[in-house]
């Protein structure tokens, strides 16, 4: 098919114009993978929020189509999010050449890669009642190693990989934002303080990890174990501990040369995990201290405070 000029001169434009032309048109193009119960839903979910045009289950053979499809002038379409997985069947071993045909052409898409801890994708499965696309009638363990060696090569190629595990489905909307949607938001350094208790596991998508378990426990003292450190008896104990302001005074010369680092190497979202045994005492202390000094110490920050296991029960002396 030939592009006549609009100017009124006759005759083809060459390709390079026409690729010229076409180019400006989209802003940004992701493409979504990674395992079955992972989260690709969700993940889209916050795209569709942020006004991309979204495609779920799209067989690999027609990225390359929509991409050029997008790019032509008068698709009105400046951002756009697919999510293409093992749901192609047997179509979706092409993925990878499909990528690297669109990195050749000069136009790869950013590629967003989803996974999870097979126990809690079992769990997923259970908990839904629906059969994983690869486990036929067989058990759900079976489908997941097949996905897995099918997506072993995409995981290397991901811009961006998430592992879900630990993450509720605001939390995963909130972390692919942070992570994807950084164009709209740049210099802007999301920082999360999570709270977590060693003994239900350190958090996956944590990118520094503090283990403040040397500070005496609060659970200890009867008047306090059934409180959190969002209560003001939990935080006296802590606050008059020996050794915390040892500890801060190491601690933030620490974070006030990593944070600037991260906001100059363009890193949208940074989680700093603050672990003690349960997550309820000693962490929560601390995560809401540091939360209030980092809130107004820059306008470079987002700051947020996540307990993650502040509502389980302590466990019996």
């Amino acid at each position: 098919m030939s592009t006549r000029p609009t100017d009124g001169a006759s005759g083809p434009i060459d390709e390079a114009s026409t690729r010229a032309a076409r180019t400006e048109h989209i802003e940004d193009f992701v493409v979504i993978t990674g395992f079955s119960g992972a989260g690709k839903s969700q993940a889209m979910a916050c795209f569709e929020d942020a006004g991309y045009f979204c495609v779920d289950n799209l067989p690999p053979e027609m990225i390359g189509s929509l991409a050029d499809l997008f790019e032509h002038a008068g698709s009105n379409v400046r951002r756009a999010a697919i999510v293409c997985d093992v749901r192609g069947g047997e179509y979706f071993g092409g993925m990878v050449g499909v990528l690297d045909e669109l990195r050749r052409r000069g136009s790869p898409p950013r590629l967003l890669f989803l996974e999870a801890a097979e126990r809690v994708l079992v769990n997923r499965y259970k908990e839904t009642r629906r059969r994983h696309p690869l486990a036929g009638t067989g058990q759900v363990s079976s489908g997941i190693e097949r996905e897995r060696e099918l997506l072993e090569p995409l995981r290397e190629r991901a811009d961006v990989s998430i592992d879900t595990s630990d993450l509720s489905a605001a939390r995963l909307r909130k972390i692919v934002a942070d992570k994807m949607l950084a164009r709209s938001t740049r210099g802007k350094l999301s920082v999360t303080f999570l709270t977590y208790g060693f003994k239900h596991g350190a958090p996956r998508d944590a990118d520094l990890l503090f283990d403040v378990r040397f500070l005496p426990n609060p659970h200890y003292e009867a008047e306090l174990r059934e409180l959190t450190g969002l209560d003001a008896p939990v935080g006296d104990f802590v606050r008059r501990s020996d050794g915390i302001e040892e500890f801060y005074d190491r601690l933030l010369p620490l974070l006030d040369y990593l944070l600037p680092a991260y906001v100059r190497e363009g890193k949208a979202h940074l989680t700093v995990g603050i672990g003690c045994t349960g997550g309820r005492h000693r962490s929560v202390v601390i995560a809401e201290r540091l939360a209030s000094i980092y809130a107004v110490r820059d306008e470079s920050y987002v700051v947020e405070v996540v307990h993650r296991d502040i509502d389980k029960p302590p466990r019996r002396p």
